[in-house]
């Protein structure tokens, strides 16, 4: 079991909430979670990288100079690999990198890697994180009183606010998704993770429902 303290907008700790990492997921498999993240970086690949080949560059195809008799290696069209300007021998062409692990893998991928950072006390809980207006300033100096700021940093809300979401985004390292939205990449990419209590309720929630 693990007690993870509870903190409110000032950093002051309000609350302990309780939770057994193995509740989410029983075991960690470190391979899974690596099998996870090569996914999910593969599927960000674009993917989109071309060159061009000897019959797609210009210039002409007629022989530089004749065969024998100059003294010069023998050459052929302008449109050649070895020469400056030809065409590449084995070009880039766009290719799709992606692919897809099973969908019950990637679920449980995304449990182990959260239980992985509750086990290794790298999730911050705050009671609530709610915002009358798009605020940069203020969302800064609640990261700052919980000693989060300067630091790669996911924060995870139970669904999407649009108010929280404009007041943390242009805050340099910092990531804004709801529950719905997680997995195991973007779990175990930041240094820390923050949660609000209820997010964390429904991910357990949503645990419990999943195996049932």
């Amino acid at each position: 079991m693990v007690s993870i303290p509870v903190y409110n907008r000032n950093g002051e700790q309000v609350d302990v909430y309780e939770i057994d990492p193995a509740e989410l997921a029983p075991k960690i498999n470190k391979q899974l979670l690596h099998d996870a993240v090569v996914m999910y970086r593969a599927n960000l690949r674009q993917g989109t990288a071309k060159c061009k080949n000897r019959s797609e560059t210009e210039g002409s195809t007629r022989k530089l100079y004749r065969q024998k008799g100059t003294g010069r290696a023998r050459a052929g069209m302008r449109r050649t690999p070895i020469r400056r300007g030809g065409g590449r021998a084995h070009p880039k062409r766009p290719q799709d990198w992606s692919y897809r692990l099973p969908k019950k893998a990637l679920r449980l991928a995304t449990r182990m890697a959260l239980a992985a950072r509750i086990a290794d006390n790298e999730v911050v809980l705050i009671d609530e994180l709610k915002f009358e207006q798009p605020k940069t300033k203020e969302a800064a100096t609640i990261l700052k009183n919980l000693g989060l700021h300067d630091q790669r940093l996911l924060v995870t809300l139970e669904n999407y606010d649009v108010t929280a979401y404009k007041s943390l985004r242009n805050i340099d390292k910092v990531d804004t998704l709801p529950v719905s939205d997680l997995n195991a990449y973007v779990i175990l990419r930041p240094k820390k993770v923050l949660m609000t209590r209820a997010a964390l309720d429904m991910f357990r929630a949503k645990v419990v429902g999943t195996a049932g």
